[in-house]
């Protein structure tokens, strides 16, 4: 039987926290938050710069799954799997989760156009076992999908989303009886599985007039044998400093790390400053994530990996980079290989 409980882990939580608008809506409040990139220079470089290496000539390395092997996962300990882009199965505490779930073929609103994954997931949402819960970080497009959600809808039971979001889900059949709203630093525990909304600095939307509409937000998620944090999308902002300070540390931080640019720099994060929010965070190993499956920016798709990399080595962090679909055990994690560096020529970053 699943049981949930909600709770506020901050005592100095107040009904209207500085990051709601009082105009409607929600907005970042770091004082160097800029978000107005101008749409004509930034259609100009779509068209005229020179993209190098946008997307693999060869196919992504995959270790396919079966709903047998999730099925045996051992229940004594946690196990992580990256299925692509942001997308991530858990299992905690027995319980199977699923973190920003996308199984389309397009990060998009229509199937004919947008980005186009690289690869297939290592499961079909119809080979997957059982799912307990589903946690989404915000509603854009590559990380809240309208056509995994509406297969899940039926039967999974728990449903985590940051503030308007669960809007979406009702539109998409989920009964609003399964869905838990939260704010930042707000909490819901299932059975042995505690989930809290932490901030993140970047914004929201599905269209052209519901800009900041929604709520995002990262997530603390602790079971009875670890405790994991997953970043969602955000540019680097003193936010992940308390998040460390106030629930750290961590066995694992699945941290951004791709689709940044000069033009967008603080809603999405360069390499280092993906590996400073780890450190940040007080993260004993970190999962970059936010890379490898869709195009989302100037730079090559293997850049954030290669760079990433580079950066965790020459500071003594260690890295887990697992092929998409490797199962990883959150207490005992084994070697995980660098897997990109076969499928480019090292000469191009």
């Amino acid at each position: 039987m699943s049981t949930a409980t909600a709770s506020n882990t901050s005592s100095e939580f107040q009904s209207s926290p500085a990051h709601h608008n009082a105009k409607g809506g929600f907005l970042n409040t770091a004082p160097d938050f800029k978000a107005d990139t101008p749409i004509l220079p930034l259609l100009v470089r779509y068209i005229r710069e020179e993209r190098a290496d946008a997307e693999p000539i060869n196919p992504i390395p995959l270790s396919p799954l079966t709903t047998t092997q999730l099925e045996q996962l051992p229940l004594s300990s946690d196990s992580l799997i990256r299925l692509g882009h942001s997308s991530i199965y858990l299992q905690l505490s027995g319980q199977r989760w699923l973190i920003d779930p996308v199984f389309s073929e397009r990060a998009s609103p229509v199937n004919f156009a947008g980005p186009k994954r690289f690869h297939q997931p290592p499961i079909t949402l119809a080979q997957l076992p059982t799912i307990d819960g589903v946690m989404i970080s915000h509603d854009h497009y590559d990380h809240l999908d309208k056509a995994s959600i509406k297969y899940l809808a039926e039967n999974v039971k728990h449903f985590v989303v940051p503030l308007g979001v669960s809007a979406h889900l009702q539109d998409w059949g989920v009964k609003a009886d399964r869905i838990h709203s939260l704010d930042w630093w707000q909490s819901v525990t299932i059975n042995d599985v505690k989930i809290t909304a932490t901030p993140t600095q970047h914004f929201s939307g599905r269209g052209l007039f519901d800009k900041n509409d929604t709520l995002w937000a990262s997530y603390v998620i602790e079971s009875t044998n670890s405790k994991l944090f997953f970043s969602g999308d955000s540019g680097y902002f003193s936010g992940f400093k308390e998040i460390g300070d106030r629930l750290g540390p961590f066995d694992i931080t699945m941290v951004e790390t791709g689709a940044y640019d000069k033009d967008w720099a603080t809603i999405h994060m360069t390499p280092d400053e993906s590996l400073q929010a780890h450190r940040d965070l007080r993260g004993k190993q970190m999962m970059p994530i936010h890379n490898g499956t869709f195009d989302l920016a100037f730079h090559s798709w293997y850049e954030p990996l290669v760079r990433i990399s580079a950066l965790a080595q020459a500071a003594d962090i260690p890295l887990v980079t697992p092929i998409m679909g490797q199962i990883i055990s959150v207490n005992d994690i084994a070697d995980t290989p660098s897997w990109w560096t076969s499928l480019y020529n090292g000469t191009r970053i």
